[in-house]
């Protein structure tokens, strides 16, 4: 490992498991340790077990949290009950997507505002810069912090079977009936463990965040309440996964120069349940006419368009690009999501992918690409 490059508090556990490491984000992180299509299916069929523990987490505390968020995101956060969560943006000024975020709320003043890896200094800054007026404390908690998710239709037996038999707090009737996007608090080690129904592969899920002191420990509790059942799985199969969930990923789907509702995101921003907050007027003065939108792609054979691939119309105009493409092992055919003009967004319009110089028959389809029944 390159010493420029962060380390998980796993990286010795994923080296024991003969991990592929890769830098993503500055960070040393496991891109796989088997096959990716072996692990993605461990996720569809069974369970997976990944290391989250390069994303940024943020603590936002105090009587104006709330309204503190509620001025410095796009969603409305200081109605959201305690233990439950919600996805949001952080915008700037334009209205342009600065990061996707999931809020917690942990308590009546307390928050836990979780951020991708790429953009974990720019969120902790401008919540801080952001929050300036408010009786509010925002700090920095991701150093200091482990982020483990199981992910499969196995999750919640692994996970309860692990939770429940390390006496670590939540009994078996509240994680069972744990509903998603909501989170419980528990006790691992003598620190807090939260429990959270979420994810970003499409299955359910849970992800969980401790002390990176004890992060081997819950790993192999983890691992031991999964035995066969669960597999670890890298960042490659994670791509894929969200693929198939049409999922967007920063810097693919999302970004400074997108606004949120080019990429589908336009509910997500609260124009009518909330007051000002930053990116506001440009979002409610924005002209969309000819911005280029969010679609998916399903093209056949086993060549598959990657990020930056051009898309053309039916007569060779070029009319867009491909922000992330694969092909999809639990579909069996290629599959992208991409930038297109809104002229060419309409279902079942056929489309040409140029893949490595040649072209690639497409259609447009709706996302998801996959749903779990």
């Amino acid at each position: 490992m390159s010493e420029s490059l962060l380390a998980s508090p796993l990286a010795a556990v994923h080296a024991r498991l003969g991990a592929t490491f890769t830098d993503f984000a500055g960070w040393s992180m496991p891109v796989r340790y088997s096959s990716a299509l072996a692990e993605h299916r461990a996720v569809r069929e069974g369970a997976g077990i990944f290391d989250l523990s390069h994303m940024g987490e943020v603590s936002v505390t105090g009587p104006q949290a709330g309204a503190a968020l509620d001025h410095a995101l796009a969603g409305k956060l200081s109605t959201i009950a305690v233990g439950r969560a919600k996805y949001s943006l952080l915008l700037a000024e334009d209205g342009g997507v600065l990061d996707d975020l999931v809020v917690y709320r942990l308590g009546e003043e307390r928050y836990l505002v979780v951020a991708n890896a790429s953009n974990a200094q720019v969120v902790a800054a401008e919540l801080t810069r952001r929050a300036e007026g408010f009786d509010a404390r925002v700090t920095d908690v991701g150093a200091g912090t482990a982020l483990i998710a199981v992910q499969g239709p196995a999750s919640l037996d692994i996970v309860t079977r692990a939770v429940v038999g390390a006496g670590a707090g939540p009994a078996v009737q509240e994680l069972t009936g744990l509903g998603y996007y909501r989170v419980l608090q528990g006790d691992f080690e003598g620190e807090e463990l939260l429990i959270a129904r979420t994810g970003y592969t499409g299955e359910d899920g849970f992800e969980l965040y401790t002390p990176a002191e004890h992060a081997a420990d819950l790993w192999d509790l983890l691992t031991a309440a999964g035995g066969d059942q669960l597999v670890p799985c890298g960042l490659a199969c994670r791509d894929t996964l969200r693929l198939e969930a049409g999922m967007p990923l920063y810097g693919h789907e999302l970004g400074p120069e997108l606004l949120p509702a080019q990429s589908g995101l336009g509910r997500v921003v609260a124009l009518s349940s909330k007051g000002d907050f930053i990116g506001r007027d440009a979002i409610e003065s924005a002209d969309l006419t000819g911005r280029p939108v969010l679609v998916g792609l399903a093209a056949e054979g086993r060549r598959a368009a990657r990020a930056g691939s051009l898309v053309r119309d039916a007569d060779g105009a070029e009319i867009g690009v491909v922000t992330s493409g694969a092909l999809s092992p639990t579909l069996g055919h290629p599959i992208a999501m991409a930038l297109v003009d809104p002229a060419s967004a309409v279902e079942g319009t056929g489309l040409v992918v140029d893949v490595r110089g040649k072209d690639l028959p497409a259609v447009v389809v709706l996302l998801p690409f996959y749903s779990r029944s």
